[in-house]
């Protein structure tokens, strides 16, 4: 299936003269939700005083069509857990999607936990995306190749987790996300604000930017929250077996993600236009290589 963006149209350059909301009087099902840049650093500002579960509540009030990403990491089963006693305040069921990349790479402890959690959170619905037409790791291996997380890293992301999102996104009709990123998780999200509005106009809400892995595995501790027991074996930001390793006494959170290389994120909270950038050059390689074989068969051709 062809990769898509997320409805939401992109509002990447912010004009001050824009009030923020559509019009709720136009024919669209969802409307359209968008900020101007003061209008989202009022926001911000606003939100950073907020404990996470004020900061949900708000979000669910604000964002039509609005879901859950989540690899199961602590933070977020923190924010499942926050939705889920929502919930039961207002006596509906779980009111927010989840969506969970299982990238075919994942641990064992993962999949338990995934497992565990609709169990724990039954009014709870998981949408479940995998890369793209294949359903285990063997089948994924036969048709990229062995280990593409170390030949070609960018593809590897790209193939298990951009694409998926960005089908996930378009399928579900996504207009919003919570993330379970944090600022204390160190590199590129220590300056994370709450909201944030990708290149696509795709709305993300980190409700626990502010807190410390301290606060999250107490709330986690206190509320009886199932989580993935390879945390009691020193891993403290769990993805993908090849690219995981427990975190030392002082390392940040997510130290033990991609060891030794110059990389912090895993694809879907880069720059999508990273990944536009990266699929030309793909089609570039594929055309130039097109050429050299054609130019072969003609050469084949005049000696025969």
């Amino acid at each position: 299936m062809s990769s898509a963006t997320s409805p939401v149209t992109p509002k990447s350059e912010f004009a001050d003269n824009e009030s923020g909301y559509s019009s709720g009087s136009g024919s669209e099902e969802l409307p359209e939700v968008y900020f101007t840049a003061p209008h989202l650093r009022h926001i911000n500002s606003m939100l950073a005083k907020l404990e996470p579960l004020d900061v949900i509540r708000w979000s669910m009030i604000t964002f039509p069509s609005l879901f859950q990403t989540t690899a199961f990491g602590l933070t977020g089963l923190v924010t499942i857990d926050m939705i889920s006693k929502i919930a039961a305040e207002q006596k509906i069921d779980h009111p927010v999607d989840l969506i969970f990349l299982d990238t075919l790479f994942h641990f064992k402890e993962t999949h338990e936990l995934v497992e565990a959690c609709q169990t724990h959170y039954p009014t709870a619905k998981f949408h479940i995306y995998k890369p793209a037409g294949v359903e285990t790791a063997d089948e994924f291996n036969k048709i990229h190749g062995d280990k593409l997380w170390e030949t070609n890293d960018n593809l590897y992301d790209y193939l298990a987790k951009v694409e998926p999102a960005q089908r996930a996104y378009s399928e579900l009709r996504v207009r919003a996300v919570f993330t379970g990123r944090r600022k204390s998780q160190g590199g590129k999200r220590g300056s994370l604000d709450v909201v944030e509005v990708d290149e696509a106009g795709l709305i993300k809400i980190n409700p626990l930017a502010n807190w410390s892995f301290a606060q999250v595995k107490s709330y986690i501790d206190a509320n009886g929250v199932p989580y993935n027991t390879l945390l009691d074996k020193g891993y403290k930001s769990v993805g993908d077996w090849h690219s995981t390793s427990p975190v030392k006494e002082g390392e940040d959170e997510r130290a033990g993600r991609w060891k030794g290389q110059q990389k912090t994120e895993c694809g879907i909270h880069n720059p999508r236009s990273k990944y536009a950038q990266f699929l030309q050059e793909q089609e570039q390689k594929k055309q130039q290589q097109a050429l050299e074989e054609a130019l072969q068969n003609v050469q084949l051709s005049a000696q025969s």
